[in-house]
């Protein structure tokens, strides 16, 4: 049976490199994921004083930024396995069966409950301004340039400095996100591949755990 087109022909995605990602138009994207704060746990108060500080947030960045919240069913397979483990292994009649009630009541409560796991996401962007028409100046300094620069190390060099530019919305993005009470941590080359592999490959991680049942 002939396979469909791999999945990196319908991303945006031309690599992740230095923990960013290049999009194939060359503008550059950093995820950050962050830490959340229950509201209901707040008092009325604490609520509007919350909601004042992210407003406040969002007008300090003169870029826009993507907030992305990633749903998944929790798998609790791995743990219900190792709890039957140390519920065979448990010498004491009554704490093995109270391992095997508890394991249970655990699978019956999570199918009943349909318990789901959140992660927060930022996405931060940038993209190069379009190139300015060289004046007379520009022309004038070209002529005493020393050797010309390859086309490799002239992307190298705008990339260099295109990554310091999203390096600072960054800093501002976790800044502010601080100042909410949220914690946020820029994710690395290995994370963004895991990242973009559960995206596109939901099953995969339930097939791990049923594999080892």
């Amino acid at each position: 049976m002939p396979k469909g087109p791999a999945t990196q022909k319908f991303l945006e995605v031309k690599e992740i490199k230095d923990d960013v990602i290049i999009i194939k138009n060359g503008a550059l994207r950093a995820v950050l994921m962050a830490s959340s704060i229950n509201l209901a746990l707040k008092s009325e108060q604490e609520q509007e004083a919350v909601i004042y500080q992210y407003q406040n947030f969002l007008n300090s960045l003169d870029f826009t930024a993507q907030f992305l919240i990633q749903s998944r069913k929790i798998n609790i397979d791995e743990y219900l396995n190792e709890l039957k483990k140390l519920g065979e292994f448990q010498e004491n009649e009554l704490l093995k069966i109270q391992t095997t009630e508890y394991i249970d009541f655990i699978k019956t409560f999570t199918e009943m409950q349909n318990i789901m796991s959140k992660t927060f996401y930022i996405i931060v962007p940038f993209a190069a301004a379009e190139k300015i028409q060289e004046g007379v100046l520009d022309k004038i300094l070209g002529i005493f340039q020393k050797k010309p620069v390859s086309e490799q190390s002239e992307a190298e060099e705008k990339f260099i400095q295109n990554k310091i530019q999203l390096t600072h919305r960054v800093e501002n993005v976790k800044s502010g996100l601080l100042s909410l009470g949220i914690k946020s941590e820029m994710l690395k080359n290995e994370e963004l591949t895991e990242l973009f592999f559960r995206l596109y490959n939901p099953g995969e991680e339930e097939k791990k755990f049923t594999k080892k049942s």
